[in-house]
């Protein structure tokens, strides 16, 4: 049915045999076995993104759209979709580029039909309302909402709208504010937009996993073979040749620290002609963490803690960029003139042939290394697929790299580094120094045999190797007043070099061999975990294991990452991530007077406090061998587990610590903690402690409560139901039964986070200001009628049923797997999936029920907002008029009749159970 790619060849970095076809209607199919068993991964990357936005007022509609297409259709309205791909224990999700849109969705094997059946569904006949559209395009402004906070998108906002006068480059994905406060008056639009590119011959259908070819074809053909084809193109505006160089800056209102970039009018992507691959490596060299530029900028001098190229692939020429965040604003023109030094350098001298093979092994190995299951397989070819619509893209495009010579890179220099072409943003507080305002020139750029220690093997026959060091101590083991330290202990292992090399060495040693040694650190556990391909362990351990055994304790590395620390706390967390900062606080306020009271990060008076003294003996109590659990996961060579004990027997023996006594705070009502910040939207986050960890009887009750109440980043959970998807009031809701840090960045929780004591929680992403005493009362009315009621015989079955096949997918990669099985090790239970699997199968609602109502309260709460008129939230919290909210667009009689239940829902709060603190005082000591 279709054609089947040759022969592998020796060097393809996919190496998979695909079956490629196109059908009648002009739709891409692409199929992939990857021997991986079990799962299957389906991606529909679509050639639309913001580049197509051609006409005035519509940027941001094809990522607007990406959220229309989960709103259903006849045969399958939203809630029903959402039941199959519930049942399917699947993970969906979708993103959308400058370029394209890509709907990825990963499940079991044996619903493959059924998922292509529903996905074909609606992408042939999608149907919504206007009541429908006016509610998820006030999500969308709600996402918006979101990411204001972060001044790093608005620096890439105004960078490019200052960069592109023609091409529609010049508005970022999300579109310009204007556009998007103007989508629900665009209902007669949408529906243009879907019938113009909505089409087969702009889409691919690509299925990787535990797969057969001609099966899943038949299925694709089935399915997908009615949709018609398409007549609508696009002339996309051409940019005129750049006449640079152009000069903006961002004032922002707030404290933060600054950012200055400088980019070029780059190539656009091609696995065919030299430029873009060429520019790509020239960038890395000179300005990835293996520069020479970044020795001296971050590590050495330490004026910025963030040095990065950025080059996107993109269909027409876009923009590279070197970006630089600065700790003083008096040191920006400095860095600002180091990064045209560097690059009038890059025009004079050739990189040494040496280095860029080095730049090519890495680029191979790194790459390689992530393609340990179906999806992250499935994932990167959607990502280059959707230029040509060719499985071969990659493979071309990877034999460009492979012949590029010191010839190409040169020329790339010449060709792009130029004035023309280069574009110089900034970002800081206010005004812009007087030395940042000018364009600059490139010709002129400005002035005893120890005890075998404890393993764990989780062998196969895959060549990606990675071992963890798990030590049972984290930062519940700060000491008081030095909160931070266990954190910065981690990072002088990691990040500081080793007795024999500086990290800048290390950093070019690892270069080519594509590895990595990073850490993690939570309050009971400190995990070292390195990743190698098989062909250079032996180098790899050699470089890395000399971190820990004898790390390097120099003065600058110390300074230098204490200063990150801080910054990562105040700036990262506090100033630019308003979710994170209410979801810390909260385990802060239930865990007060406790060793879990202070974030893993720290607090500015204990990250101030301390020394390289109290690093090394926080090393010596904690860093040892009786703390110590090893994990292996890969084709490791027989003798390395050996090598592992005999290394690691020159840490310190130390004896295991008594585990901190740890008790969260149950509140007496609702209590309530305001944090004013100067931000646009109204973060929420709520919950109590609970006496469940994964030892406890209880645990797979409530787990399947969470899921049924919020699973995290899915679409079926109640309060994502109730709160986004019929009101439109926000991004997402979601419950939780165990700490999961960095949530908006992930859809599954790292592993070897394991604690004693946890919290139950609900998470209400940002809201209006005037939404947010109302969408508390929602969460609350939800979260009782939990409690009171349970949950239903049929959402019972469809919520275990997902839970019983998405833990497989919880696990698919290599260090999930890894990880939970030290977690399991650590919680003294069996192994992950197959305990869950068993505790959900001898569930009943009744059991649910009774759980929820042993553990769950929704009258003793501690919550925490953040939002900028602290008063104002005051006095609506303990209004007794009750809340309201306004739609855009009607809404049928029984929510109107439900809004009126929970408007009038009463909470209890008192005006002493609320405070107000200035998000400066926030984790201050």
């Amino acid at each position: 049915m279709g054609g089947e790619n040759g022969p592998t060849h020796r060097g393809d970095v996919i190496p998979y045999r695909a079956t490629e076809t196109t059908l009648a209607n002009g739709l891409r199919v692409i199929v992939v076995p990857t021997g991986f068993p079990n799962l299957v991964s389906l991606q529909i990357p679509v050639q639309t993104g913001s580049r197509n936005e051609v006409e005035p007022g519509k940027s941001g509609f094809a990522h607007f759209f990406e959220h229309m297409m989960f709103r259903g259709t006849e045969r399958y309205p939203a809630h029903r979709y959402q039941e199959i791909v519930t049942r399917a224990g699947a993970r969906q999700n979708a993103y959308t580029t400058d370029d394209y849109t890509n709907y990825h969705m990963t499940f079991a094997r044996e619903d493959l039909e059924t998922i292509l059946e529903i996905e074909a569904d609606r992408f042939m006949h999608l149907s919504y309302s206007e009541e429908d559209f006016k509610t998820e395009a006030r999500a969308v402004l709600g996402e918006y909402n979101k990411n204001s906070a972060d001044p790093f998108n608005k620096l890439i906002e105004v960078q490019r709208e200052h960069a592109f006068t023609t091409h529609t480059y010049r508005h970022t994905t999300m579109g310009f504010l204007a556009d998007i406060e103007e989508m629900p008056n665009q209902f007669a639009y949408s529906s243009l937009f879907f019938k113009r590119w909505y089409r087969p011959e702009y889409t691919t259908v690509l299925v990787a996993g535990d797969i057969e070819p001609d099966e899943v074809l038949r299925m694709v053909e089935r399915h997908w073979g009615r949709w018609e084809r398409g007549t609508h193109t696009v002339d996309i505006p051409a940019e005129p040749v750049p006449a640079g160089p152009v000069v903006a800056h961002v004032p922002w209102s707030s404290e933060t620290l600054p950012w200055v970039t400088v980019g070029f009018h780059g190539p656009a992507f091609s696995e065919t002609e030299k430029d873009f691959a060429a520019l790509d490596v020239l960038f890395d060299l000179h300005f990835g963490e293996t520069s020479d530029l970044y020795r001296r900028l971050v590590e050495q001098e330490q004026k910025a803690d963030h040095l990065f190229p950025y080059m996107p692939p993109t269909a027409d020429p876009g923009l590279p960029t070197v970006m630089a965040r600065v700790k003083d604003i008096a040191d920006a023109a400095y860095i600002r003139d180091a990064i045209l030094e560097t690059i009038a350098e890059a025009r004079r001298h050739p990189v040494p042939a040496a280095r860029l093979e080095e730049a090519k092994s890495h680029n191979r190995y790194a790459f390689a290394r992530t393609l340990d299951n179906s999806e992250s397989i499935a994932a990167a070819l959607a990502s280059f697929v959707r230029f040509q619509r060719s499985y071969q893209t990659l493979n071309t495009l990877y034999r460009v790299y492979d012949s590029l010579t010191v010839d190409d890179l040169a020329a790339a220099a010449l060709r792009y580094f130029v004035d023309e072409r280069m574009v110089v943003t900034t970002l800081c507080q206010g005004d812009a120094p007087a030395a940042l305002s000018g364009a600059p020139r490139l010709a002129a750029p400005g002035p005893s045999e120890a005890a075998p220690l404890g393993m764990l093997r989780l062998d196969s026959t895959s060549p990606l190797l990675r071992f963890k060091l798990l030590f049972n101590a984290g930062s519940a083991y700060d000491p008081p007043g030095k909160e931070g330290l266990a954190a910065l202990a981690a990072s002088m292992v990691t990040e500081a070099g080793s007795k024999e090399l500086r990290i800048d060495e290390i950093n070019r040693a690892l270069f080519p061999l594509a590895g990595s040694f990073g850490a993690q650190v939570d309050r009971e556990m400190t995990t070292f975990t390195g990743v190698i391909h098989r062909d250079n362990l032996g180098r790899f351990a050699d470089i890395v294991l000399r971190q820990l055994v004898e790390p390097g304790m120099r003065e600058e590395d110390f300074s230098r990452l204490k200063s990150t620390q801080l910054n990562e706390l105040v700036q990262d967390l506090r100033a630019n991530n308003d979710e994170e900062l209410g979801k810390e606080r909260l385990q802060e306020n239930i865990f007060a007077g406790t060793p879990y009271r202070h974030p893993g990060i720290g607090t500015v008076a204990g990250i101030e406090a301390l020394t390289m003294a109290s690093v090394r003996d926080f090393m010596a109590a904690h860093f040892t061998r009786a703390n110590l659990t090893i994990g292996l996961a890969g084709d490791f060579p027989g003798e390395f587990a050996g090598r592992l004990q005999e290394e690691l027997a020159a840490l310190p023996a130390g004896s295991a610590p008594r585990p901190p006594e740890v008790k969260g705070r149950q509140p007496s009502g609702i209590e309530v903690e305001i944090i004013e910040k100067d931000t646009r939207a109204t973060a929420i986050s709520f919950g109590h402690p609970i006496a469940v960890t994964r030892s406890h009887p209880d645990f797979a009750a409530l787990w399947l409560a969470r899921a049924w109440l919020g699973e995290h980043r899915a679409s079926h959970g109640r309060l994502f139901q109730r709160i986004r998807e019929v009101r439109g009031m926000n991004y997402g809701n979601y419950a939780y039964i165990e700490a999961f840090p960095r949530g908006m960045f992930q859809f599954f929780p790292d592993p070897n986070l394991a604690r004693r004591a946890q919290i139950f929680e609900i998470w209400i992403r940002p809201v209006m200001p005037q939404n947010a005493d109302f969408a508390f009362k929602t969460a609350l009315f939800e979260l009782t009628r939990l409690i009171e009621g349970g949950i239903a015989g049929e959402d019972f079955e469809t919520i275990r049923n997902y839970l019983l096949k998405n833990v497989f997918v919880m696990l698919k990669t290599q260090d999930q797997q890894l990880g939970y099985a030290l977690d399991s090790r650590w919680y003294g239970t069996g192994e992950f999936a197959a305990t869950m699997r068993e505790q959900l199968a001898a569930l009943t609602p009744a059991t649910v029920r009774d759980a929820v109502q042993r553990h769950l309260s929704a009258t003793n709460l501690s919550a925490v907002f953040i939002t900028r008129d602290a008063a104002a939230l005051r006095e609506e919290l303990l209004s007794s008029i009750p809340a309201t909210i306004a739609y855009d667009a009607a809404r049928p009689q029984e929510v109107l009749d439900e809004d009126r239940l929970i408007g009038a829902l009463r909470t209890g709060i008192t005006p002493g159970a609320i405070r107000i603190t200035p998000v400066e005082e926030v984790f201050a000591k």
